[in-house]
């Protein structure tokens, strides 16, 4: 196994024997906020472990989920799956773990440790755990749980378990040293990892490209401006440019010091930083530099031995003005993790490195738990437009729904139109709600929807696109691909589709020729995003089989299915992409690389979701081989456990070709929703009736209408 080649582990991580009593771990779900807290030994634990903490730690859940008979039907593991779905809601929602991105945890040690904030000695020992959980056999790591080891990764991860305590001869330590000297060192980190290491003392600024803060005060139409850039592209240059601008740099310590000496190959002080600007290694170098972001680097290079010392510091303050206005807009959780610990040590230090002092809803066991879900959604609604929201380049957000709880502030268009449509879904369908939704609330929510679509008829996920696709030409972030602008996908347009026509039939008036426009222009925009084997490239899951089943979502809702037997060419050549695909079991199963090539490439295995997926998409559109849904069922049902759940297989999702996340729901929601939709499209197959079944009664029709 070669250094910088070795395979990738599959489900991320390997089981290391916990530090803490789990069982003394509680998480706080107030307000759609996540907050996990540990219970010492000399406190009184205020309440007992509830059936969410137990599952998400790995616990006995005997108590909360007794095993159940196995399903031999699609009616009789779906119940089983909506019992185990119920049995984890908290507060409305339903919490659950979005990670798999391994530089995250370390960029808020790095904050942590600069501004000196102590951890808990739990937490620190449930760090190390989970960052040696993850170490890969060469001894290093990668960009996310499923990657080979990168500089970056590497790096990263030595300098937070040297963080939370461990010493330079620590086993694990001498591993991740060795493989990081045998990629080069750190000097071949990527230009991200430079400027981390410059703020951490570990690397000087005079190694890092420039970045040109003046360019904060130049009129928003000038070429390139940040406000063009995708919302988490524009924050992350903003706090970094701050960061450069400022030569922000922690006070150096003991550990600073060893760092230096441990983390290069060459003596740290015999280093020529500027000629390390672009020494970046190939392992890490997913979007290498073009000629025209060089050309760019050099005259910005040139500019900051002139720059003009009155600009520079207009220029600040301007960055500051929108980094505090982005702390506020988003209750200082900030737009992501990036931003969170850059954001966190630009509050707290100064440039001298010193501390500042500033279906289910006809059975009455799940009524309750539906209404809480529709009280959730209605809190999380964005009531009202931050002040002077243009002013900080932020889109208006008035009646839309956050990725996550309402403080957080950032909309995204497919939360929004899949909040609107289950919300108007969970109106008409349960009586037992006291209180319907105001329509004017509706009505935000579609007029924000409308003024998030493209020209060209798509949307994208937290803005308009803003900027032309050639900024991906001078695309600094040499770890992604297409994360400079904020470009339409099929996937949001889908969503933004389905809200719509839903909202349409309910409300014919309400701006109904731009509703109706919208939706013609959106099926076009997934026209013309075909690819020519008949898939679609999806970008917020993996992948092609993510972006057909949402392309042919939008196709049925505008009524392009199967009658007869025949349907239009491009659900045509859909349905035969997907059913190519379908592996002997049943399944369906794609490979993380789909996302990083763009071309399809078949998992050794059926994966759960991918064949949830696959399913959803042929079922949309009324594909009439009924064996083929039936055989994709029949895997689906016997990958459910005995509690009604299903077992985590490979990561789901990519990002931006170069990443992946790791989302833990899309395991037990996909699922369900392919057998509720297969029970309510097919009562009559041997698939879906009940014979023994000992879970719940025949179900009626129209208990998953809308699935």
């Amino acid at each position: 196994m070669s250094d910088g080649t070795c395979l990738r582990r599959r489900k991320g991580s390997h089981h290391i024997e916990p530090e803490t009593d789990l069982t003394r771990w509680r998480l706080n779900t107030v307000g759609g906020q996540q907050k996990w807290y540990y219970v010492t030994e000399s406190e009184e634990c205020a309440r007992e472990q509830n059936a969410l903490e137990a599952y998400i730690l790995g616990l006995d859940t005997s108590k909360f989920f007794p095993d159940l008979p196995k399903a031999s039907t699609a009616e009789e593991a779906l119940w089983k799956g909506i019992k185990f779905l119920s049995g984890l809601q908290e507060d409305g929602q339903w919490p659950a773990e979005c990670s798999g991105i391994l530089i995250f945890t370390p960029n808020l040690l790095f904050a942590c440790h600069a501004a000196k904030i102590s951890l808990p000695e739990e937490v620190k020992k449930e760090l190390l755990r989970y960052i040696c959980s993850t170490q890969l056999p060469d001894g290093g790591w990668g960009l996310h749980i499923e990657a080979p080891s990168t500089v970056l990764g590497t790096t990263f991860n030595y300098i937070a378990l040297r963080i939370l305590g461990f010493g330079p001869d620590h086993p694990d330590i001498v591993r991740a040293r060795i493989n990081l000297h045998k990629k080069g060192g750190a000097l071949r980190i990527p230009s991200f990892g430079k400027m981390w290491l410059a703020i951490l003392n570990m690397y000087s600024w005079d190694g890092v490209n420039a970045q040109f803060p003046e360019f904060w005060l130049l009129p928003t139409w000038v070429p390139g401006h940040p406000y063009s850039y995708w919302c988490f592209t524009r924050h992350i240059s903003l706090a970094l440019s701050y960061c450069y601008a400022t030569r922000l740099t922690v006070e150096e310590d003991e550990l600073i010091k060893s760092l230096r000496q441990e983390i290069y190959v060459e003596d740290f002080s015999s280093i020529n930083w500027p000629a390390e600007k672009n020494n970046i290694a190939a392992v890490d170098l997913y979007t290498p530099h073009t000629w025209i972001l060089d050309a760019i680097y050099a005259v910005f290079n040139l500019y900051e031995k002139y720059h003009i010392t009155s600009l520079r510091k207009k220029a600040i303050a301007e960055m500051y003005e929108q980094i505090k206005a982005d702390d506020i807009f988003t209750d200082f959780c900030n737009t992501g993790p990036y931003c969170k610990a850059l954001h966190l040590l630009i509050c707290w230090l100064g440039k001298d490195g010193m501390l500042m002092q500033a279906g289910v809803h006809n059975n009455p066991d799940y009524a309750s738990c539906l209404k809480e879900a529709y009280a959730f959604l209605k809190s999380v609604q964005i009531l009202d437009n931050p002040p002077n929201y243009e002013r900080y380049y932020r889109h208006m957000n008035k009646g839309g729904f956050p990725s996550g709880y309402r403080d957080h502030n950032w909309i995204a268009s497919d939360c929004t139109a899949d909040a609107l449509r289950v919300l108007m879904m969970l109106e008409e369908k349960c009586p037992f709600l006291e209180e319907d939704l105001a329509p004017q609330r509706l009505f935000d929510a579609v007029n924000v929807l409308l003024s998030m679509r493209n020209a060209d008829g798509g949307f994208s996920a937290f803005e308009t696109m803003r900027g032309s696709a050639l900024l991906e030409m001078i695309n600094p972030l040499e770890l992604y691909a297409g994360c400079m602008v904020d470009h339409p996908v099929v996937e949001c347009t889908s969503s933004v589709m389905k809200g719509l026509k839903h909202f349409q039939k309910r409300f014919p008036d309400h701006r109904a020729d731009e509703i109706s426009d919208t939706l013609n222009k959106g099926l076009q925009f997934c026209r013309n995003k075909q690819e020519a084997d008949g898939s679609w490239y999806g970008v917020w899951g993996l992948c092609f089989t993510y972006g057909t089943w949402f392309a042919l979502e939008a196709f049925a809702c505008m009524g392009y299915i199967y009658r007869d037997g025949l349907a239009c060419k491009e659900v045509t050549k859909a349905c035969e992409f997907l059913v190519s695909k379908q592996i002997a079991d049943g399944g369906w199963g794609e490979e993380v690389e789909s996302s990083k090539l763009h071309k399809y490439i078949q998992h050794s295995e059926s994966q759960i979701h991918h064949t949830a997926w696959a399913l959803l998409g042929l079922m949309a559109v009324r594909f009439p081989d009924v064996r083929v849904l039936e055989s994709g069922i029949r895997f689906v049902i016997g990958k459910q456990t005995s509690i009604g759940d299903w077992p985590q297989q490979d990561i789901a999702t990519g990002l931006f070709e170069g990443g992946a996340i790791h989302f833990d729901i899309y395991r037990n929601v996909f699922p369900v929703f392919a057998l509720a939709r297969f029970t309510r499209l097919y009562p009559n197959s041997p698939v879906t009736k009940q014979l023994l079944s000992s879970v719940s009664g025949n179900l009626e029709q129209d208990q998953t209408a809308g699935c």
